[in-house]
């Protein structure tokens, strides 16, 4: 089966930061899946690092620590990593928990405080509209 996974859970120093967020738990369905690893922020065309970002609450945009709005980056990702996902005929997503491309469930609320609100990012909403099912690191993969 292949499964979408955010590069970063793989080991790929694809994060804001330029570092990964490397998940032996994750890496360990290479044993029995084909991952198939994006970003959707460098697939939007953001480059690595770049500063965080977060999606603000209540308007949906996605502003970076500098307020800037980096929506269509986050945006254009998302639909680029939809398209591999139809492209390897991806059922299953693990996404990077808290991401404003990736998060699911519970997001970072917009003002940088280290605060969580219920939502997902972008990415991981346009799956789930897809009809992809979305996981992050921190679930129980039942694939």
């Amino acid at each position: 089966m292949n499964i979408i996974v955010s590069a970063c859970l793989l080991g790929i120093n694809t994060r804001y930061d330029g570092d990964s967020c490397n998940n032996e738990g994750v890496k360990a369905l290479l044993k029995y899946h084909n991952l198939i690893p994006v970003c959707p922020e460098q697939l939007g065309g953001m480059s690595t690092p770049r500063y965080p970002s977060e999606i603000s609450a209540g308007s949906g945009t996605v502003k970076n620590h500098h307020g800037e709005d980096v929506t269509s980056f986050f945006r254009k990702g998302a639909e680029e990593a939809l398209r591999i996902a139809h492209l390897y005929g991806c059922k299953y997503a693990i996404l990077k928990s808290k991401s404003p491309s990736c998060g699911h469930g519970l997001i970072y609320d917009g003002t940088f405080s280290g605060k969580l609100i219920k939502g997902n990012g972008l990415c991981a909403q346009m799956f789930i509209n897809d009809g992809i099912k979305v996981y992050t690191e921190n679930d129980e993969f039942l694939l």
